[in-house]
């Protein structure tokens, strides 16, 4: 049995969340807004489970 030397994140930092996802930063924070995205604030540091993040966009791809 082999452990993965890299975990996913559970959480991902703004910056990371566009990359991930292509939404650009506006969009992503008018959809925090929303509260369609959640996020976690600790200090000045905001980051957004990336639970959040899939489940936000399988609910768009039920959609269509």
């Amino acid at each position: 049995m082999s452990l993965d030397p890299s975990p996913a994140p559970i959480t991902v930092r703004i910056k990371d969340a566009c990359r991930m996802t292509g939404i650009g930063r506006s969009k992503l924070y008018l959809l925090i807004a929303e509260g369609a995205i959640e996020t976690i604030k600790i200090g000045s540091m905001t980051l957004i489970p990336v639970a959040s993040i899939e489940a936000f966009l399988s609910s768009r791809r039920d959609d269509r």
